[in-house]
């Protein structure tokens, strides 16, 4: 219905694909006792992920592990503390609001890039200036788009005007907004800075190898007043293997320090590997699906609400959730993480889990028997294909496109895609203006385009008053909700499986902070 509201034993094995026993042939360890341990020696922590980053610029990336690397390699001006949220400052000592879209900031002196450029206002005015132009195309415009101009005061001071008023600014300033080096970047520009990156973070880069692998190294000199903890480990190595099989297998094996997203199942049955340890949590990440509805869609169906709402009957999200999703997660009934200042279901149209509905609603918009439809997604093959089954018990027949996250979007954004199995994690921002308007404000990534919906987005970003602010989401997220736009699915957990030498904390923005991580 709708309404508003000891010693090790050897794990046993489900028969499904290619599990943890595939794993443990590859890496040689269903007949042996011998596992390699960390690169402890070497001082080198080696991690495995499944996505490469199409640039290590942030400013040019949005996949996860470019947000890692970004966080680790740049500083931003401000520092949100991850467990108190409370604001402090890093690359800037200290702010003031002067008026509702001004914001005043003295700079750090005697910080330095890794390339020894010093940072100053021109560091901030430039990269700033540069990245917020509409027409340099940054991947990431939707993090910078709120900056009017960037004034310098002084060499350690600036000025930072948005165009209307943005309570986000500050949240924005110490999560997604890193500062380049003015004459590198202005010198290199966005490629360059893909192909040898420079910040002032806790970790230079000392090799990439693109769609292969990075190497961070300590940056010695990090400045001593950073609320970013000064470094220990040496280095770290990260290599971009697609296949979750081999990133398992070399975890397993030792030749892998630290993975993350392991599916829920396979990291259950890694506990009792005594090498490792499994750590899990909820996270800022939510999931859901995109229904292209636009002019030109390659799936006209999905213009009648009817068959919208028939895709959202159709799926057993509490099913997904215990049997494959794991623990930690919530459903979801609207496009938003519920922490972020703003997010609410509250009144919001529910979609409970009834195939009988869903049938009706198909054959009243005339397809009884169901139809054919592509479905595109990039991570967390084992819950799109649990999706798709349900959508095959109603008539549905989804037909999967599985690829990196880049080449998903850029089909998203040329009006290729249908239906798209989506995960968003805000960018470490803990604000609904980092997530729902991405999807629905008219960027290059909304594929509804509804008029009325954006209008209440922008009166969100750009009210002062915190009562009105949430009012306008609220009704954004009901007016969504309602017309079945999109598929609301849960938040995501995530399962982390490291060597048991290796100190490390989750975290639910899902960044990992090499910066605190040590060896036991």
């Amino acid at each position: 219905m709708e309404f508003k509201k000891s010693p090790r034993p050897v794990p046993t094995f489900k028969k499904a694909g290619r599990g943890i026993a595939a794993c443990l042939l590859a890496a040689g360890l269903l007949s042996t006792s011998t596992l390699a341990l960390a690169d402890k020696k070497s001082d080198t922590l080696r991690m495995a992920y499944d996505q490469a980053p199409e640039s290590v610029d942030p400013y040019f990336n949005n996949v996860r592990i470019g947000v890692i690397i970004a966080a680790n390699v740049w500083d931003t001006l401000l520092y949100r503390d991850p467990l108190t949220n409370e604001y402090v400052g890093q690359l800037a000592k200290s702010w003031k609001q002067i008026d509702d879209r001004t914001l005043e900031l003295e700079l750090r002196e005697g910080v330095k890039f890794h390339n020894g450029e010093e940072f100053d206002a021109d560091s901030v005015v430039y990269t700033l200036t540069y990245v917020s132009d509409p027409a340099n195309k940054a991947t990431t415009q939707q993090n910078v788009r709120w900056i009017d101009k960037v004034e310098k005061l002084g060499k350690y001071k600036v000025r930072i005007i948005s165009k209307e008023p943005f309570p986000g600014a500050k949240e924005y300033l110490s999560t997604t907004v890193a500062i380049h080096p003015a004459k590198y970047y202005k010198e290199v520009g966005p490629q360059g800075m893909n192909a040898k990156p420079v910040g002032t973070g806790p970790y230079k880069v000392a090799e990439y190898v693109p769609g292969k692998s990075i190497t961070l190294e300590r940056n010695a000199d990090y400045f001593k007043d950073s609320p970013k903890r000064q470094p220990t480990i040496g280095k770290v190595q990260i290599r971009f293997i697609p296949d979750r099989q081999t990133q398992m297998a070399e975890v397993i094996s030792g030749g892998q320090d630290f993975i993350m997203h392991v599916p829920k199942d396979q990291a259950e049955q890694l506990k009792s590997m005594p090498n490792l340890q499994v750590v899990s949590g909820n996270t800022m990440r939510i999931v859901f699906m995109q229904m292209n509805i636009l002019d030109g869609t390659p799936a006209p169906q999905l213009k009648d609400v009817r068959v919208r709402k028939a895709i959202n009957h159709a799926i057993d999200r509490n099913a997904i959730i215990k049997n494959i999703v794991g623990e930690g997660s919530e459903i979801l009934n609207t496009i938003c993480t519920p922490s972020q200042v703003g997010c609410t279901d509250e009144g919001a149209t529910v979609y409970e889990y009834d195939p009988a509905k869903a049938k009706k609603l198909l054959a009243e918009a005339g397809y009884p028997n169901g139809f054919d439809i592509d479905l595109v997604a990039y991570r967390e093959r084992n819950q799109t294909e649990a999706i798709i089954n349900y959508l095959q018990a109603v008539g549905i027949k989804p037909k999967l496109n599985f690829l990196q996250y880049a080449a998903m979007r850029d089909m998203i954004r040329a009006n290729k895609a249908s239906l798209t199995h989506q995960t968003w994690g805000s960018n470490l921002v803990n604000d609904v203006s980092a997530s729902t308007p991405v999807y629905f404000s008219f960027g290059n990534d909304d594929i509804t385009r509804d008029p009325e919906v954006r209008d209440l987005l922008d009166k969100g970003d750009r009210t002062i008053d915190e009562a009105q602010r949430k009012e306008a989401y609220k009704k954004a997220l009901g007016l969504i909700a309602e017309r079945a736009y999109a598929v609301p699915l849960w938040s995501l957990p995530v399962y982390y499986v490291a060597s048991k030498e290796v100190s490390f904390k989750p975290y639910p923005d899902e960044l990992v902070r090499f910066w605190e991580m040590g060896w036991k």
